[in-house]
């Protein structure tokens, strides 16, 4: 018996844009109302395709090719007015976008003749080795370039991806010089990028999806991979939006927004080219760090894995595919290239291989070309070297260089970059860290089919856990990290290592006593049992679960910037640490969290003001316009930023008339101009002030002695 399909195969972009064009105008409108019944439609499946039931006379038959529906003759309607029919149309609409392949995807070849994966592309504007072992994550694996990583969409995606960089344009900016195609691509993707931005997310239907798919298609075929992966990225957003797809991130649609906006104006980079290079390296050992499943909103799913290298530099292996949630469970038993069978989530939790003939791209992603060979090699725990060194950072420190990473050119990231690795104690619904603040854990991603929020919501439950953990910084959320992996010390004192996005936890995980202080730092030996002692502090009586008062808000935009200063110690309570319990990161225990300066809430209302704009489209902005927030952000020292907002609110209500009193057309670029200069200001002000609230506040300096003659 052949099971019914679940949801409608993916379409090509260029498919779904051509079916709204062969519509006549009398149904073009009525498109975004018949979206809404196509839930509602059976689905059969067929030996090639899936055959959607509208009523009892109509079905349209979708006939795929490699997964997708491929060409516009796949989609067939029965109806009298096919192929211009709505049916037709409003199916292609519905369904999700697939990502075509790059055209000069393929494997890369080393100097020496080594030939690597196969490529294929990723999310957002990096690419990734797929053979078997294939990324889309922060630290990235990829080599063929349409966007860049999952997980560093989701930083980001959540991390202020796509945010253009305020740092100047490279220096052979200026002298790239587009084609006639090129800058009419271009023009095209400002253009429909900037419709989307006008209208907001409650103006844009399937006409303004249709836009982005069209320039995109352009885009590609003239060269502009990254611009074009980012549009129909932004018309996958929109899709999830009017769907009330829960994943739907308001930020993270404003910051793909704004990467379009800016990366068209950075001709080097909006030519860049679609593939990256691997060359062959010499022997590399690699050990563990952790795994992280990714699922991309390009509809490609799998694992990334970090190692360390010998020389300090982190280094991916990964395994992705087209494919969901499920795929991306199933791809950590990928094994590491090479033959040693070792699969990658056992190499994250503690492995350890030896490659030969590896080939290394510039940003740390390791191929699998068929020359590579690997080994098995004894590991390392993270309170081990080489491991333990990278906990040895102060918060700060680390924060301040994955700022600089972010701020770099997509393509010359190093793997890794954005990750952060703390010391700290469950405390309410967040993490005090050690010479740090306290801040709130997010779930890189919230599907059911990952373990990530059930396992925050097991560990907040742990009030009191003393813990390392690995964390993405989150720009757009200075309050909040995304919590990748954890490790404590388990029964009987053995380290416990946990990848929070493939494991779950329950309570048989955790040593006995909700509120008893583990430290990660220093298990009790292999031969030691459970009375041995060692790994758990005395249980204190000030260490109880945090009030309400004190837990840190996990929903998005709420009081953010307020849980910035950690709590002020009061010296007449006991330290939760014990009593000399160290001063810093790498001594015998963690020091508690420390205050830190707050960021000014201004910065946070002129990122609301941005979001905004993108959800209700220029007419919200003007009818909510006035000088409050420009005077605000002055009166903070913030000048440039109330220029950004004024220049905004003033092209979005700048509706003049000629000398006849005729209302003149809108300046729609004027309006996507001021509102990129807005986004970028308020990215950089963030990112400049950010490692300030992570920095330990200095002791004053004790007072000289005074001395007395005798």
């Amino acid at each position: 018996m052949t099971t019914a399909p679940s949801e409608l195969p993916p379409v090509s972009p260029a498919v779904a844009a051509e079916a709204l064009d062969l519509l006549p105008p009398r149904l073009r409108g009525r498109v975004d109302r018949a979206m809404g019944k196509v839930a509602g439609w059976p689905l059969e499946a067929t030996t090639d395709g899936v055959r959607v039931i509208v009523d009892e006379d109509t079905s349209v038959m979708l006939r795929t090719t490699g997964g997708i529906v491929a060409r516009a003759d796949d989609a067939v309607c029965n109806c009298l007015l096919a192929p211009a029919c709505l049916h037709r149309a409003t199916l292609l609409s519905s369904a999700p976008l697939a990502l075509e392949p790059v055209p000069d995807a393929g494997v890369d070849e080393g100097a020496d003749g080594t030939t690597g994966s196969p490529t294929r592309p990723t999310d957002q504007g990096h690419t990734d080795v797929t053979a078997v072992h294939d990324t889309d994550s922060p630290g990235g694996q990829t080599a063929s370039a349409e966007g860049r990583s999952g997980a560093e969409e989701r930083a980001h995606d959540s991390s202020g991806a796509g945010i253009p960089h305020s740092t100047g344009a490279r220096s052979n900016t200026a002298t790239v010089e587009l084609t006639a195609a090129q800058t009419q691509a271009v023009a095209a993707l400002r253009s429909a990028a900037t419709a989307v931005l006008v209208s907001g997310v409650s103006g844009a239907g399937a006409i303004h999806r249709a836009g982005l798919l069209h320039a995109a298609h352009s885009g590609r075929l003239a060269g502009l991979h990254l611009p074009a992966a980012a549009a129909v990225r932004i018309a996958r957003r929109l899709d999830e939006a009017r769907s009330q797809d829960p994943s739907f991130r308001l930020p993270e649609l404003s910051a793909e927004l704004a990467g379009l906006l800016g990366l068209l104006r950075r001709p080097a980079e909006a030519t860049a080219p679609a593939r990256r290079s691997y060359q062959p390296s010499g022997p590399l050992r690699l050990y563990g760090l952790f795994t992280e499943p990714i699922v991309t909103a390009s509809g490609y799913a799998g694992v990334v894995t970090y190692g360390l290298a010998p020389d300090g530099a982190l280094l991916t292996i990964s395994d992705v595919a087209p494919g969901g949630p499920q795929r991306a469970v199933q791809a950590a038993q990928t094994p590491v290239p090479g033959g040693c069978a070792l699969p990658l989530r056992e190499w994250g939790d503690g492995g350890s291989v030896i490659l030969t003939g590896p080939t290394v791209s510039a940003d740390g992603r390791v191929g699998g070309g068929s020359r590579v060979r690997s080994v098995r090699a004894s590991g390392a725990a993270w309170h081990q070297q080489p491991l333990d060194a990278l906990w040895q950072r102060s918060p700060a420190a680390q924060l301040a260089a994955a700022l600089d990473w972010l701020e770099q050119p997509a393509e010359v990231r190093q793997a890794g970059g954005d990750l952060l690795f703390v010391t700290g104690t469950i405390e309410g619904r967040g993490l005090s860290i050690a010479n740090g603040p306290r801040v709130s854990l997010l779930a890189p991603d919230e599907r059911s089919e990952l373990a990530y929020a059930d396992n925050l919501r097991v560990l907040r439950s742990r009030p009191g856990l003393e813990l390392r953990m690995i964390v993405r910084v989150v720009p757009d959320r200075p309050g909040a990290v995304q919590a990748l992996a954890a490790a404590w010390a388990g029964h009987g004192g053995q380290q416990f290592r946990v990848d929070l996005g493939l494991r779950r936890l329950n309570r048989s995980h955790f040593p006995a006593g909700a509120s008893t202080a583990v430290h990660p730092l220093h298990p009790v030996p292999d031969s030691a049992g459970p009375g041995d002692g060692g790994a758990t502090l005395p249980a204190d009586p000030t260490d109880v679960p945090a009030s309400s008062e004190d837990e840190i808000p996990a929903s998005p935009g709420e009081g953010v910037w307020e849980h910035l200063v950690a709590p002020t110690p009061d010296s007449s309570v006991p330290d939760r640490h014990g009593v000399g319990g160290g001063t810093g990161v790498g001594t015998g225990r963690p020091s508690p969290p420390l205050g830190a300066p707050e960021l000014p809430i201004e910065l946070d209302l002129l990122r609301r003001a941005v979001d905004r704009a993108v959800a209700g489209g220029r007419a919200i902005t003007a009818a909510s316009a006035d000088g409050e927030l420009p005077r605000r952000l002055e009166a903070v020292g913030l000048s440039t930023g109330a220029e950004c907002i004024r220049a905004l609110l003033d092209t979005s209500a700048d509706r003049r008339h000629d000398a006849l009193g005729r209302l003149l057309p809108a300046d729609p670029d004027g309006f996507a101009t001021a509102w990129l200069a807005a986004a970028i200001y308020a990215s950089a002000a963030v990112r400049s002030l950010l490692p300030a609230a992570w920095s330990p506040a200095e002791a004053p300096a004790a007072p000289a002695p005074t001395l007395v003659e005798r």
